[in-house]
């Protein structure tokens, strides 16, 4: 595929995710990942775990000062086994088979949720959110949905606050295992610093958003993101 071609698509889906993911907490690996995927399926999942590994640090320029420390020790605790699962998933498992299961998940989740249903934010929630995002968030780059359900009632620098640095981290945990399991090859972390710029712009033109969002319209915003996440799964799964 021509490369200019590549960077058109998947830079404007790169820069709308990352305007989404700067104002809610998430929202670049749902957007973008599926066009990668369609793109060049063997540039997945380092191209987008790349691209996504940047934001973060965007965003706790900004918010690290609202971090829930707590819990983010305990959803990494999580998310090291997870991440080893994913990179097995990446070696052996077919993908789509996965992003299925976790799609329908995720779909449950806010089903029971939009019922008030509460999940409280404890040891063994979060420790269950980062496993299962260790695994989604390796094997398909998109791994913010548990975490982000399990903060959803939470004040909205809170969540991206508490987000960015578990992505961040994450990412890197999951671009260092891949890497270690011969999973990530040059062209997919040369692809991913294509889309930089775009994830740059995406942070600034997303930030003003936050007055928006913050305005008591956070868990609506983030539920809407969490059930597109869910229902691209599904589509990419069906699609093979």
């Amino acid at each position: 595929m021509p490369e200019l071609l590549f960077l058109a698509a998947a830079g404007t889906a790169v820069l709308l995710g990352a305007v989404v993911q700067s104002s809610v907490g998430l929202g670049l690996g749902l957007v973008a990942a599926p066009v990668v995927a369609l793109l060049d399926p063997g540039l997945m999942p380092g191209t987008m775990l790349v691209a996504t590994a940047v934001l973060p640090v965007f965003v706790l320029a900004v918010e690290w000062r609202s971090i829930d420390w707590r819990g983010l020790v305990w959803a990494l605790a999580g998310r090291l086994p997870g991440t080893l699962a994913g990179v097995w998933v990446v070696a052996v498992l077919d993908p789509e088979v996965l992003a299925g299961a976790v799609g329908a998940m995720v779909l449950l989740a806010v089903a029971l949720t939009v019922r008030a249903v509460r999940v409280r934010i404890h040891r063994g929630s979060l420790l269950v959110a980062g496993l299962i995002s260790g695994v989604t968030g390796t094997a398909t780059s998109i791994g913010g949905p548990p975490i982000a359900l399990l903060y959803q009632h939470e004040e909205a620098g809170r969540i991206r606050g508490t987000l960015a640095a578990y992505f961040l981290i994450g990412v890197v945990m999951s671009l260092g295992l891949l890497a270690a399991g011969g999973e990530l090859q040059t062209a997919e972390v040369v692809h991913g610093l294509w889309l930089l710029p775009f994830v740059a712009a995406g942070f600034a033109a997303g930030r003003p958003l936050c007055r928006i969002v913050d305005a008591g319209r956070m868990r609506a915003a983030l539920l809407a993101v969490v059930t597109v996440s869910g229902a691209v799964l599904l589509v990419q799964a069906a699609l093979g």
